[in-house]
């Protein structure tokens, strides 16, 4: 096999006795299709795929406009950096009405879909199961994703070798992965607010605002869409006394009122990964929150 990954040897024992847990979890699976999003949570697990099973593991990533171009592109960076089979394929959440609707399950309606779009090209690809990036951290929050995904007998590696957020971030090193400090990026409908709903034009709206904000300097960043077309942008706190001070504001409030926004606020407790969840109604939350969120290989067979 081809393995383009240069192991870092300085990096932590621990690193590297996760390396080889997470390597046995895979190589226990015979061969997987990895969800690769451009993050770093699945880079890994597609980095130690590829290690661990060669040509046996492919990379897979949805290609839909909720997906902003860039992590786009970094899914296929990635890709072509650990030498892994990679497969663009288009899927179609936006077909859904309940995907649209945006009551607080739209990213179980969109992993469906990718799962959906993926499952039946597993025999052409040659891949028992299906894998995610999915970690440990993952599993105490409100993600309707992982609902999705047991449904569907998606397996998570880094969850079944016991890897965290932090840990997971030090494989990245390991395996000299330059996205190892790469911030969360979820999905452009996640900007919108639960009950508007999630269009291609509401998200292709975020996403020109946030490569504004992108060059000018706030790297993390969101433009997040409230009812009556209202964007609420998100920069880091510290960020926000220098945002105000120059002419930063009133550029960023021209392109989104030109993008089609009525009103354009700033949130001034910064920005917060996740703000829109407190937002989601409590009926839904409880729906897809542990325990339900994931099931075991064991519990699932």
């Amino acid at each position: 096999m081809s393995v383009a990954i240069q192991i870092n040897q300085n990096e932590s024992a621990q690193a590297v006795a996760d390396a080889t847990t997470l390597g046995k979890v895979l190589t226990s699976m015979g061969s997987v299709g990895v969800a690769l999003s451009g993050g770093v949570d699945s880079a890994v697990v597609a980095a130690a795929a590829h290690l661990a099973l060669g040509s046996r593991a492919l990379a897979f990533t949805g290609d839909s406009p909720s997906v902003a171009r860039a992590e786009i592109l970094h899914a296929i960076e990635i890709a072509l950096l650990i030498g892994i089979r990679h497969e663009l394929m288009p899927t179609h959440e936006f077909d859904s009405a309940s995907y649209v609707a945006n009551d607080g399950s739209r990213c179980y309606h969109c992993k469906s879909t990718l799962y959906d779009t993926a499952l039946p090209n597993m025999k052409d690809w040659g891949v028992e199961f299906l894998v995610s990036g999915a970690n440990l951290d993952d599993l105490g929050d409100y993600r309707p994703g992982l609902q999705a995904a047991a449904e569907r007998l998606v397996r998570h590696p880094l969850v079944e070798a016991g890897l965290n957020k932090d840990r997971v971030r030090g494989l990245a090193r390991y395996y000299s992965l330059p996205i190892w400090d790469k911030p969360a990026s979820p999905c452009l409908s996640s900007r919108i607010a639960p009950g508007v709903e999630a269009t291609p034009e509401r998200v292709a709206r975020v996403e020109a605002g946030e490569i504004l904000l992108r060059s000018l300097g706030y790297q993390v960043c969101r433009v997040r869409v409230h009812a009556e077309e209202l964007a609420r942008v998100e920069i880091p706190a510290d960020a926000i006394v220098a945002f105000m001070g120059g002419n930063h504001h009133e550029l960023v409030t021209q392109k989104l009122l030109e993008l089609g926004f009525r009103y354009v606020t700033l949130d001034l407790k910064g920005f917060q990964s996740g703000s829109m969840n407190s937002m989601v109604p409590l009926g839904i939350r409880s729906k897809y929150s542990k325990p339900n969120g994931y099931q075991s290989p064991e519990a699932s067979a």
